[in-house]
Protein backbone atom coordinates (compact mmCIF):
# COMPACT_ATOMS: atom_id res chain seq x y z
CA UNK A 1 0.00 0.00 0.00
CA UNK A 2 1.56 3.07 -0.99
CA UNK A 3 1.89 6.16 0.76
CA UNK A 4 -1.05 8.97 -0.26
CA UNK A 5 0.88 11.84 1.98
CA UNK A 6 -0.72 15.12 1.89
CA UNK A 7 2.72 17.41 1.91
CA UNK A 8 1.27 20.40 0.04
CA UNK A 9 2.91 23.31 1.88
CA UNK A 10 -0.73 24.61 3.65
CA UNK A 11 -1.37 21.20 4.86
CA UNK A 12 -3.36 21.59 7.76
CA UNK A 13 -4.77 18.87 10.15
CA UNK A 14 -7.99 20.01 11.37
CA UNK A 15 -8.38 20.11 7.00
CA UNK A 16 -9.41 16.64 7.10
CA UNK A 17 -11.10 16.08 10.95
CA UNK A 18 -14.44 15.04 10.56
CA UNK A 19 -16.72 15.18 13.86
CA UNK A 20 -16.24 11.49 14.01
CA UNK A 21 -12.00 11.39 13.73
CA UNK A 22 -12.11 14.06 16.08
CA UNK A 23 -13.35 11.87 18.73
CA UNK A 24 -11.09 9.41 17.37
CA UNK A 25 -8.13 11.52 17.72
CA UNK A 26 -9.23 12.75 21.14
CA UNK A 27 -9.51 9.60 22.76
CA UNK A 28 -6.88 7.63 20.88
CA UNK A 29 -4.18 8.75 23.56
CA UNK A 30 -6.06 8.06 26.72
CA UNK A 31 -6.52 4.44 25.39
CA UNK A 32 -3.28 4.04 24.89
CA UNK A 33 -2.21 5.15 28.53
CA UNK A 34 -4.32 2.61 29.76
CA UNK A 35 -3.82 -0.16 27.97
CA UNK A 36 -0.20 0.40 28.04
CA UNK A 37 0.04 1.46 31.36
CA UNK A 38 -0.32 -2.44 32.21
CA UNK A 39 3.14 -3.28 30.07
CA UNK A 40 4.55 -0.49 31.81
CA UNK A 41 4.01 -2.02 35.68
CA UNK A 42 3.85 -5.67 35.04
CA UNK A 43 7.10 -6.68 33.37
CA UNK A 44 8.85 -3.46 33.97
CA UNK A 45 8.06 -3.47 37.81
CA UNK A 46 5.81 -5.98 39.72
CA UNK A 47 6.28 -9.34 38.20
CA UNK A 48 10.16 -8.65 38.31
CA UNK A 49 9.36 -7.71 42.04
CA UNK A 50 7.36 -11.18 42.60
CA UNK A 51 9.77 -13.15 40.96
CA UNK A 52 12.20 -11.69 42.91
CA UNK A 53 10.57 -12.18 46.01
CA UNK A 54 10.02 -16.11 44.96
CA UNK A 55 13.97 -16.28 44.63
CA UNK A 56 16.20 -13.67 44.69
CA UNK A 57 19.07 -15.71 43.98
CA UNK A 58 17.84 -17.04 40.72
CA UNK A 59 15.67 -14.14 39.35
CA UNK A 60 17.18 -13.67 36.19
CA UNK A 61 17.17 -16.97 35.00
CA UNK A 62 13.56 -16.96 36.97
CA UNK A 63 12.28 -14.05 34.90
CA UNK A 64 13.43 -15.24 31.49
CA UNK A 65 11.55 -18.73 32.24
CA UNK A 66 8.16 -16.32 32.96
CA UNK A 67 9.03 -14.12 30.66
CA UNK A 68 9.61 -16.38 27.76
CA UNK A 69 6.56 -18.56 27.48
CA UNK A 70 4.67 -15.54 28.00
CA UNK A 71 6.08 -14.01 24.52
CA UNK A 72 5.05 -17.53 23.03
CA UNK A 73 1.94 -17.19 23.85
CA UNK A 74 1.28 -13.17 22.72
CA UNK A 75 3.13 -14.51 19.49
CA UNK A 76 0.62 -16.56 18.96
CA UNK A 77 -2.52 -14.73 20.33
CA UNK A 78 -1.94 -11.75 18.42
CA UNK A 79 -2.32 -12.50 14.57
CA UNK A 80 -5.46 -14.98 15.89
CA UNK A 81 -6.75 -12.16 17.65
CA UNK A 82 -6.55 -10.18 14.77
CA UNK A 83 -8.14 -12.62 12.33
CA UNK A 84 -10.43 -13.01 14.27
CA UNK A 85 -11.68 -9.39 14.38
CA UNK A 86 -11.44 -8.93 10.75
CA UNK A 87 -14.35 -11.79 9.85
CA UNK A 88 -16.46 -10.17 12.66
CA UNK A 89 -19.41 -9.00 11.70
CA UNK A 90 -22.17 -6.99 14.11
CA UNK A 91 -23.80 -3.79 14.46
CA UNK A 92 -21.28 -3.03 16.93
CA UNK A 93 -18.32 -3.63 14.06
CA UNK A 94 -15.53 -5.45 14.00
CA UNK A 95 -12.73 -4.27 16.29
CA UNK A 96 -15.15 -2.60 19.53
CA UNK A 97 -16.78 -6.04 20.52
CA UNK A 98 -13.30 -7.33 20.94
CA UNK A 99 -11.75 -4.72 22.33
CA UNK A 100 -14.18 -4.72 25.45
CA UNK A 101 -14.07 -8.61 25.62
CA UNK A 102 -10.28 -8.33 25.85
CA UNK A 103 -10.13 -5.58 28.42
CA UNK A 104 -12.90 -7.42 30.58
CA UNK A 105 -10.60 -10.49 30.87
CA UNK A 106 -7.32 -8.81 30.90
CA UNK A 107 -8.62 -7.13 34.27
CA UNK A 108 -9.59 -10.30 35.64
CA UNK A 109 -5.94 -11.69 34.61
CA UNK A 110 -4.41 -9.14 36.22
CA UNK A 111 -5.82 -9.52 39.26
CA UNK A 112 -5.43 -13.58 38.98
CA UNK A 113 -1.03 -12.61 38.81
CA UNK A 114 -1.42 -10.86 41.99
CA UNK A 115 -3.07 -13.73 44.03
CA UNK A 116 0.00 -15.77 42.25
CA UNK A 117 2.97 -17.35 44.53
CA UNK A 118 5.58 -19.70 42.97
CA UNK A 119 7.49 -19.56 39.54
CA UNK A 120 4.63 -22.10 37.96
CA UNK A 121 2.05 -19.75 38.99
CA UNK A 122 3.02 -16.83 37.78
CA UNK A 123 3.92 -18.69 34.54
CA UNK A 124 0.97 -19.55 34.15
CA UNK A 125 -0.92 -16.15 35.26
CA UNK A 126 1.07 -14.29 33.08
CA UNK A 127 0.22 -16.40 29.90
CA UNK A 128 -3.28 -16.08 30.65
CA UNK A 129 -2.46 -12.28 30.57
CA UNK A 130 -1.05 -12.36 27.32
CA UNK A 131 -3.29 -13.91 25.88
CA UNK A 132 -6.05 -11.70 26.62
CA UNK A 133 -4.29 -8.08 26.33
CA UNK A 134 -3.61 -9.43 22.71
CA UNK A 135 -7.29 -10.13 22.37
CA UNK A 136 -7.14 -6.25 23.28
CA UNK A 137 -4.45 -4.88 21.88
CA UNK A 138 -4.45 -6.56 18.10
CA UNK A 139 -8.01 -5.06 16.93
CA UNK A 140 -6.93 -1.84 18.76
CA UNK A 141 -4.14 -1.74 16.09
CA UNK A 142 -6.24 -1.90 13.22
CA UNK A 143 -8.15 1.14 14.53
CA UNK A 144 -5.07 3.30 12.03
CA UNK A 145 -5.73 1.44 8.85
CA UNK A 146 -9.13 0.95 9.32
CA UNK A 147 -10.33 4.17 9.83
CA UNK A 148 -8.03 6.90 9.66
CA UNK A 149 -6.94 8.84 5.88
CA UNK A 150 -3.48 8.44 4.75
CA UNK A 151 -2.53 12.24 4.64
CA UNK A 152 -2.92 12.80 8.81
CA UNK A 153 -1.52 8.74 9.72
CA UNK A 154 1.38 10.02 11.12
CA UNK A 155 -0.06 12.87 13.73
CA UNK A 156 -2.61 9.64 14.50
CA UNK A 157 0.49 7.49 15.16
CA UNK A 158 2.11 10.27 17.01
CA UNK A 159 -1.03 10.06 19.57
CA UNK A 160 -0.73 6.56 19.74
CA UNK A 161 3.05 6.41 20.25
CA UNK A 162 2.34 8.77 23.48
CA UNK A 163 -0.10 7.23 24.46
CA UNK A 164 2.61 3.96 24.37
CA UNK A 165 5.21 5.63 26.40
CA UNK A 166 2.66 8.04 28.48
CA UNK A 167 0.99 4.51 30.02
CA UNK A 168 4.34 2.56 30.09
CA UNK A 169 6.10 5.72 32.39
CA UNK A 170 2.79 5.77 34.36
CA UNK A 171 2.41 1.88 34.68
CA UNK A 172 6.18 2.09 36.13
CA UNK A 173 5.15 5.09 38.62
CA UNK A 174 2.17 3.01 39.85
CA UNK A 175 4.42 -0.30 40.23
CA UNK A 176 6.82 1.63 41.90
CA UNK A 177 4.85 3.52 44.37
CA UNK A 178 2.83 0.57 45.14
CA UNK A 179 5.96 -2.25 45.02
CA UNK A 180 4.50 -3.22 48.96
CA UNK A 181 0.72 -3.51 48.22
CA UNK A 182 1.08 -5.41 45.03
CA UNK A 183 -2.63 -6.46 45.29
CA UNK A 184 -3.62 -3.10 45.06
CA UNK A 185 -1.64 -2.39 42.10
CA UNK A 186 -3.17 -5.01 40.25
CA UNK A 187 -6.26 -4.01 41.06
CA UNK A 188 -5.73 -0.03 39.81
CA UNK A 189 -4.99 -1.40 36.67
CA UNK A 190 -7.63 -3.69 35.68
CA UNK A 191 -9.91 -1.08 36.92
CA UNK A 192 -8.40 1.90 34.79
CA UNK A 193 -7.90 -0.31 31.48
CA UNK A 194 -11.61 -1.72 31.80
CA UNK A 195 -12.94 2.01 31.80
CA UNK A 196 -10.97 3.92 28.99
CA UNK A 197 -11.10 1.22 26.42
CA UNK A 198 -15.12 1.11 27.19
CA UNK A 199 -15.32 4.59 26.95
CA UNK A 200 -13.08 4.57 23.78
CA UNK A 201 -15.53 2.17 22.32
CA UNK A 202 -18.50 4.15 23.30
CA UNK A 203 -17.72 7.19 21.97
CA UNK A 204 -16.03 6.70 18.98
CA UNK A 205 -18.67 4.17 17.57
CA UNK A 206 -16.98 1.37 15.19
CA UNK A 207 -18.55 1.42 11.78
CA UNK A 208 -21.32 -1.69 11.66
CA UNK A 209 -19.90 -4.79 9.77
CA UNK A 210 -23.17 -6.66 9.02
CA UNK A 211 -23.31 -6.07 5.22
CA UNK A 212 -19.52 -7.06 4.93
CA UNK A 213 -19.43 -10.17 3.21
CA UNK A 214 -17.95 -12.83 5.47
CA UNK A 215 -14.88 -13.87 4.32
CA UNK A 216 -14.37 -17.97 3.61
CA UNK A 217 -12.55 -19.61 6.78
CA UNK A 218 -10.73 -22.90 6.60
CA UNK A 219 -7.91 -25.13 7.75
CA UNK A 220 -5.48 -23.29 5.16
CA UNK A 221 -6.91 -19.71 6.22
CA UNK A 222 -6.10 -20.44 10.27
CA UNK A 223 -2.50 -21.31 9.00
CA UNK A 224 -2.11 -18.02 6.99
CA UNK A 225 -3.20 -16.46 10.27
CA UNK A 226 0.88 -16.44 11.15
CA UNK A 227 2.10 -15.84 8.17
CA UNK A 228 2.49 -12.68 5.53
CA UNK A 229 5.23 -14.22 2.52
CA UNK A 230 8.01 -11.78 2.56
CA UNK A 231 8.95 -12.68 -0.69
CA UNK A 232 5.21 -11.77 -1.82
CA UNK A 233 5.28 -9.00 -0.41
CA UNK A 234 8.59 -7.74 0.77
CA UNK A 235 7.72 -4.19 1.97
CA UNK A 236 5.62 -6.28 4.86
CA UNK A 237 8.75 -8.33 5.69
CA UNK A 238 10.94 -5.21 6.08
CA UNK A 239 8.80 -3.54 8.10
CA UNK A 240 8.16 -6.69 10.61
CA UNK A 241 12.01 -6.29 10.79
CA UNK A 242 12.28 -3.22 11.19
CA UNK A 243 9.99 -2.80 14.23
CA UNK A 244 11.08 -6.16 15.70
CA UNK A 245 15.06 -5.35 15.68
CA UNK A 246 14.27 -1.89 16.63
CA UNK A 247 12.09 -2.69 19.36
CA UNK A 248 13.88 -5.41 20.89
CA UNK A 249 16.62 -3.13 21.02
CA UNK A 250 14.92 -0.71 23.33
CA UNK A 251 12.95 -3.32 25.40
CA UNK A 252 16.12 -5.24 25.87
CA UNK A 253 17.04 -2.60 28.42
CA UNK A 254 13.65 -0.77 29.54
CA UNK A 255 12.43 -4.82 30.12
CA UNK A 256 15.33 -5.30 32.63
CA UNK A 257 16.04 -1.71 33.89
CA UNK A 258 15.41 -2.78 37.53
CA UNK A 259 18.02 -5.70 37.85
CA UNK A 260 20.43 -3.44 35.74
CA UNK A 261 19.77 -0.68 38.22
CA UNK A 262 20.13 -3.24 41.39
CA UNK A 263 23.46 -5.24 40.21
CA UNK A 264 25.18 -3.49 37.20
CA UNK A 265 24.94 -0.21 38.66
CA UNK A 266 24.81 -0.92 42.16
CA UNK A 267 22.06 0.50 43.40
CA UNK A 268 20.19 -2.41 45.36
CA UNK A 269 17.12 -1.06 47.43
CA UNK A 270 16.87 2.23 46.16
CA UNK A 271 16.79 0.97 42.42
CA UNK A 272 12.83 0.99 42.80
CA UNK A 273 12.60 3.80 43.21
CA UNK A 274 15.06 5.10 40.28
CA UNK A 275 12.84 3.64 38.14
CA UNK A 276 10.28 5.99 38.23
CA UNK A 277 13.07 8.70 37.52
CA UNK A 278 14.06 7.08 34.18
CA UNK A 279 10.65 6.79 33.34
CA UNK A 280 10.27 10.47 33.77
CA UNK A 281 13.27 11.06 31.90
CA UNK A 282 12.10 8.55 29.12
CA UNK A 283 8.96 10.38 28.87
CA UNK A 284 10.10 13.80 28.25
CA UNK A 285 12.67 12.03 25.38
CA UNK A 286 9.76 10.54 23.75
CA UNK A 287 7.25 13.34 23.90
CA UNK A 288 10.18 16.04 22.46
CA UNK A 289 10.76 13.08 19.88
CA UNK A 290 7.74 12.30 19.11
CA UNK A 291 6.41 16.27 18.68
CA UNK A 292 9.68 16.41 16.01
CA UNK A 293 8.35 13.40 13.90
CA UNK A 294 4.88 12.96 13.51
CA UNK A 295 3.80 16.24 12.36
CA UNK A 296 7.00 17.02 10.57
CA UNK A 297 6.82 13.38 8.67
CA UNK A 298 3.25 14.32 7.47
CA UNK A 299 4.42 17.76 5.89
CA UNK A 300 7.36 16.03 4.42
CA UNK A 301 5.54 12.83 3.02
CA UNK A 302 8.30 10.76 3.99
CA UNK A 303 8.65 8.12 6.54
CA UNK A 304 11.85 6.11 6.54
CA UNK A 305 14.13 9.01 7.18
CA UNK A 306 12.98 9.11 10.54
CA UNK A 307 13.22 5.44 11.11
CA UNK A 308 17.01 5.53 10.05
CA UNK A 309 17.57 8.30 12.48
CA UNK A 310 15.80 7.19 15.29
CA UNK A 311 17.53 3.74 15.04
CA UNK A 312 20.83 5.66 15.07
CA UNK A 313 20.22 7.74 17.76
CA UNK A 314 19.13 4.82 20.16
CA UNK A 315 22.48 3.02 18.60
CA UNK A 316 24.19 5.77 20.06
CA UNK A 317 22.51 6.11 23.74
CA UNK A 318 23.82 2.38 24.34
CA UNK A 319 27.49 3.25 24.18
CA UNK A 320 26.75 5.62 27.49
CA UNK A 321 25.93 2.83 30.04
CA UNK A 322 28.47 0.62 28.62
CA UNK A 323 31.37 2.63 29.63
CA UNK A 324 29.60 5.13 32.11
CA UNK A 325 28.09 1.67 34.60
CA UNK A 326 26.02 4.79 36.84
CA UNK A 327 23.01 6.34 37.34
CA UNK A 328 24.06 9.41 35.68
CA UNK A 329 25.38 7.52 32.35
CA UNK A 330 21.71 5.85 32.89
CA UNK A 331 20.07 9.13 32.77
CA UNK A 332 22.70 10.06 29.57
CA UNK A 333 21.21 6.84 28.37
CA UNK A 334 17.59 7.44 28.37
CA UNK A 335 17.29 10.87 27.56
CA UNK A 336 19.10 10.03 24.42
CA UNK A 337 17.51 6.49 23.87
CA UNK A 338 13.88 7.70 24.47
CA UNK A 339 14.27 11.07 22.11
CA UNK A 340 15.26 8.48 19.32
CA UNK A 341 12.70 6.05 20.10
CA UNK A 342 9.87 8.88 20.67
CA UNK A 343 11.10 9.67 16.85
CA UNK A 344 10.36 6.27 15.59
CA UNK A 345 7.08 5.93 17.32
CA UNK A 346 5.72 8.60 15.75
CA UNK A 347 5.90 7.76 12.52
CA UNK A 348 5.97 3.67 13.06
CA UNK A 349 2.17 3.10 12.86
CA UNK A 350 1.96 5.45 10.10
CA UNK A 351 4.44 3.54 8.09
CA UNK A 352 3.75 0.35 9.12
CA UNK A 353 -0.15 0.51 7.77
CA UNK A 354 1.37 1.76 4.46
CA UNK A 355 2.83 -1.77 3.77
CA UNK A 356 0.00 -4.05 4.55
CA UNK A 357 -0.94 -6.19 1.58
CA UNK A 358 -4.88 -6.55 1.70
CA UNK A 359 -7.78 -3.99 3.13
CA UNK A 360 -9.71 -7.42 4.24
CA UNK A 361 -6.87 -8.35 6.51
CA UNK A 362 -5.77 -5.53 7.91
CA UNK A 363 -6.25 -6.99 11.68
CA UNK A 364 -4.89 -10.08 10.41
CA UNK A 365 -1.43 -8.60 9.31
CA UNK A 366 -1.59 -6.22 11.65
CA UNK A 367 -1.11 -9.20 14.53
CA UNK A 368 0.94 -10.19 12.55
CA UNK A 369 3.07 -6.53 12.67
CA UNK A 370 2.43 -6.54 16.56
CA UNK A 371 4.19 -9.78 17.35
CA UNK A 372 7.40 -7.46 16.54
CA UNK A 373 5.88 -4.81 18.87
CA UNK A 374 4.44 -6.64 21.92
CA UNK A 375 7.40 -9.70 21.21
CA UNK A 376 10.42 -7.54 22.26
CA UNK A 377 8.11 -6.21 25.62
CA UNK A 378 7.94 -9.72 26.64
CA UNK A 379 11.10 -11.47 25.41
CA UNK A 380 13.10 -9.01 26.17
CA UNK A 381 13.85 -10.00 29.72
CA UNK A 382 14.03 -13.34 28.15
CA UNK A 383 16.91 -12.73 25.72
CA UNK A 384 18.28 -10.25 28.59
CA UNK A 385 18.49 -12.90 30.82
CA UNK A 386 20.37 -15.01 28.73
CA UNK A 387 23.41 -12.34 27.94
CA UNK A 388 23.18 -12.07 32.02
CA UNK A 389 23.80 -15.52 32.74
CA UNK A 390 26.58 -15.95 29.76
CA UNK A 391 28.16 -12.73 29.58
CA UNK A 392 27.09 -9.98 32.32
CA UNK A 393 25.19 -6.90 32.44
CA UNK A 394 27.62 -5.06 30.32
CA UNK A 395 26.95 -6.90 27.60
CA UNK A 396 23.46 -5.88 27.67
CA UNK A 397 24.30 -2.46 25.74
CA UNK A 398 26.53 -3.52 23.18
CA UNK A 399 23.56 -6.02 22.02
CA UNK A 400 20.96 -3.29 21.91
CA UNK A 401 23.13 -1.26 19.71
CA UNK A 402 23.47 -4.22 16.91
CA UNK A 403 19.83 -4.84 17.30
CA UNK A 404 18.70 -1.11 16.77
CA UNK A 405 21.40 -0.01 13.71
CA UNK A 406 20.01 -3.52 12.46
CA UNK A 407 16.38 -1.75 12.95
CA UNK A 408 17.48 1.32 11.10
CA UNK A 409 19.31 -0.78 8.26
CA UNK A 410 16.09 -2.64 7.59
CA UNK A 411 13.67 0.14 6.52
CA UNK A 412 15.78 1.41 4.02
CA UNK A 413 14.99 -1.32 1.47
CA UNK A 414 11.19 -0.51 1.41
CA UNK A 415 10.09 0.69 -1.33
CA UNK A 416 6.47 1.55 -1.20
CA UNK A 417 7.39 4.10 1.62
CA UNK A 418 9.48 7.45 1.00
Amino acid sequence: MSSSVDDRPGFRLRDHLTPALRRLFALILPLGVGVYAVVGAVPGVLLPLQVQGVDPSSKAANLAIVTGIGAFVAMVAGPVAGMISDRTRSRFGRRGPWMVVGALTTGLSLIGIGFANGIVQLTIAWCIAQLTLNVLISPMSAILPDRVPSAIRGTFATLTGLGTMIGNVAGQFLGSALSTNIHGAYLILAGLLVVVVVLFVVFTVDPATTDMTREPFSVVVFARTFWVNPRKHPDFGWGFLNRLMLFTGFFLISGYQLYILQDYIGMKEAAVGAVPILGGIMLVGVLIGSAISGPLSDRAGRRKPFVVTAGVVMAVAMIVPFFIPTFTGMVVYMAVSAFGFGLYMAVDGALMSEVLPAEADFGKDLGVLNIAATLPQTIAPFLGGLIVVVLGYQALFPSALVLSLLGALAVIPIKSVK
